[in-house]
């Protein structure tokens, strides 16, 4: 029967993870879509590329797919990363390694070797394509 209910509950918070995934932080969910920065910024970037590549750090943040465009390229990685983890003693889940794995292993672009705080997901994007070109 304990069993039954611990099983239950792990189902429960699951579905609750999938409906409201982990919340973008205030200053974007209000945003509207900023594809139209993406074509501005990277005009010869096919819109499937920047699509993948939102996807790509969403996905290394569990923040929903459906979330990707609120992000613009001009946005600091390492803001929207203090955003989530304001207190620098809360553990975190890993997103920036997840991020860099990712990138890594779909670009063979590691994050550390351009890493700074004011690195904007417009400047990982451009490195992305330059590494597929």
């Amino acid at each position: 029967m304990k069993m039954l209910a611990v099983v239950g509950f792990l189902v429960l918070l699951s579905i609750l993870w999938l409906k409201f995934g982990t919340s973008l932080p205030k200053r974007y969910q209000s945003r509207n879509c900023e594809g139209a920065q993406w074509r501005r910024a990277f005009p010869q970037a096919p819109k499937d590329d920047i699509r993948e590549f939102l996807l790509l750090f969403t996905s290394a943040f569990a923040f929903r797919d459906t979330e990707k465009l609120k992000f613009s390229p001009n946005d600091r990685v390492w803001e929207i990363y203090r955003d989530l983890y304001p207190n620098r003693w809360v553990a975190d889940a890993l997103e920036l390694e997840t991020f860099n794995d990712d990138l890594n292993a779909k670009h063979g672009i590691i994050l550390g070797e351009i890493w700074s705080v004011k690195l904007t997901l417009g400047e990982v994007f451009a490195r992305v394509q330059r590494a597929r070109n």
